[in-house]
């Protein structure tokens, strides 16, 4: 019921220009004046936008009183803006829009096969003039014609222009350099499992996130890689082999399927799930594509969790991503909160990436240590990333992310992420 009412208080959120207009029109509110305006949008929402009145007494009857008026000033506002569903009268997010174009073209530079010095000549031959690391994201949205950046956050990330297209260019067709979103390369980066680890990467199609752990490993250690789709595991493949990717083991695997207390899996210390999610934070979705129904939310919703404690339950895992491409709480937020709950004490929210500039929605005590991404104000893809460690007894303060996502030098300058947890190892050794 909280779910439900949660949906529909969001909903009524997001018709809420939509609702105040009907209402004056209608004058909903001068014919009843102890009617509160919140409260008159949700009951307007539900019967004119919704799946109909679900309250009853006083208030359902008075919806009902003034259903024909609000009806008639519902069809003249669709008349004025010559639009015939209700969800073309929602305002176009040309805010969003404009920020979503000025997304720029992130290039990851694929260490298995190549440097990001020796990608950065490769294009100063092309023509392209190399204006160094950026100071700021202002710098990023700033770029135009053939210059480009390193990103001031991920060390192996080149930022070139929105419209900027390297389908044909001949280091994306040798696996030299990989077209992933800054958003999407945070998984990986956030993990930072050092050369040597055992790593899942739980719903893996289709392998940009896992050839960037690859590359974080060094291709020394072992992946796992589930996808459910014969299809996208095939496209993985292919993908994963022009990267340069070894020491991977596709499974064409439902990762809910997957025994934990399996012998292979004795080892993995790591695991990245990004599962299947509603995809609202895409700039690429279609402009005919619908917000999800909360039926469709909880169900989402309701998969990540089983996903989520699933990953939990392998018995040496020491650090976890959980990550999707969504902006709505119920897929995030919300998931993370109700696994932590299940585990009570086992595991803990590390604060990844204190500098990242936008954080997890206050949903409960302690989600500021998660992070969100945007395009208005990451420049990227939306999306949603947590981190979590298993917790030891007698553990100090909580940890953080690999020292890279801190200070990111200059390439040739040798420091790689996975650096950082190796001395965190060591640290604790001493300790013992």
């Amino acid at each position: 019921h909280v779910r439900q009412l949660y949906a529909l208080v969001s909903e009524t959120l997001r018709y809420a220009p939509v609702l105040e207009k009907l209402l004056d029109g209608a004058a909903l509110l001068q014919a009843e004046k102890k009617l509160a305006p919140q409260l008159a949008k949700v009951l307007v929402y539900d019967l004119l936008f919704g799946k109909g009145l679900k309250c009853g007494g006083r208030w359902k009857a008075l919806a009902r009183r003034h259903r024909a008026r609000l009806e008639a000033e519902l069809a003249r506002m669709k008349v004025r803006h010559k639009v015939s569903r209700n969800e073309d009268l929602l305002a176009p997010e040309k805010a969003e829009s404009a920020a979503a174009s000025q997304v720029p073209r992130y290039v990851r530079v694929n260490t298995l096969k190549t440097c990001v010095d020796d990608v950065i000549d490769f294009f100063k031959r092309q023509g392209y003039a190399y204006l160094g690391k950026a100071a700021s994201v202002e710098e990023l949205k700033a770029l135009s014609g053939k210059t480009f950046l390193l990103d001031l956050h991920l060390p192996e990330l080149l930022v070139f222009p929105s419209q900027t297209d390297f389908h044909d260019n001949l280091l994306y067709i040798s696996g030299h350099i990989i077209l992933q979103d800054k958003a999407s390369c945070l998984p990986a980066f956030l993990l930072g499992p050092v050369a040597g680890s055992h790593v899942i990467d739980a719903c893996a199609a289709p392998g940009n996130k896992t050839s960037h752990l690859a590359a974080i490993l060094k291709n020394k250690g072992q992946i796992f890689a589930f996808d459910v789709d014969p299809k996208r595991v095939a496209t993985m493949n292919t993908l994963l082999t022009r990267a340069g990717v070894t020491g991977c083991r596709l499974a064409q695997q439902d990762f809910l399927t997957v025994d934990p207390r399996d012998p292979k899996y004795s080892r993995v210390t790591h695991i990245l799930l990004d599962p299947s999610c509603s995809g609202s934070g895409m700039v690429t979705r279609g402009p005919g594509e619908e917000a999800p129904s909360a039926e469709r939310l909880q169900a989402l919703a309701g998969f990540q969790r089983r996903a989520l404690s699933h990953a939990l339950s392998f018995p040496a895992l020491q650090r976890l991503v959980y990550s999707t491409c969504s902006l709505h709480q119920e897929e995030n937020e919300d998931v993370v909160w109700a696994v932590l709950q299940e585990w009570g004490s086992a595991f803990r929210l590390v604060t990844a990436f204190p500098s990242w500039p936008c954080r997890g929605l206050a949903a409960f005590s302690g989600a500021e240590s998660c992070l969100r991404a945007s395009p208005a104000e990451t420049l990227t893809h939306g999306f949603f990333v947590a981190v979590l460690e298993r917790c030891k007894e007698g553990a100090a303060a909580p940890s953080s992310l690999p020292a890279a996502a801190k200070d990111n030098p200059e390439p040739g300058e040798g420091t790689e992420s996975g650096a950082a947890p190796k001395k965190r190892k060591k640290k604790k050794q001493r300790m013992k």
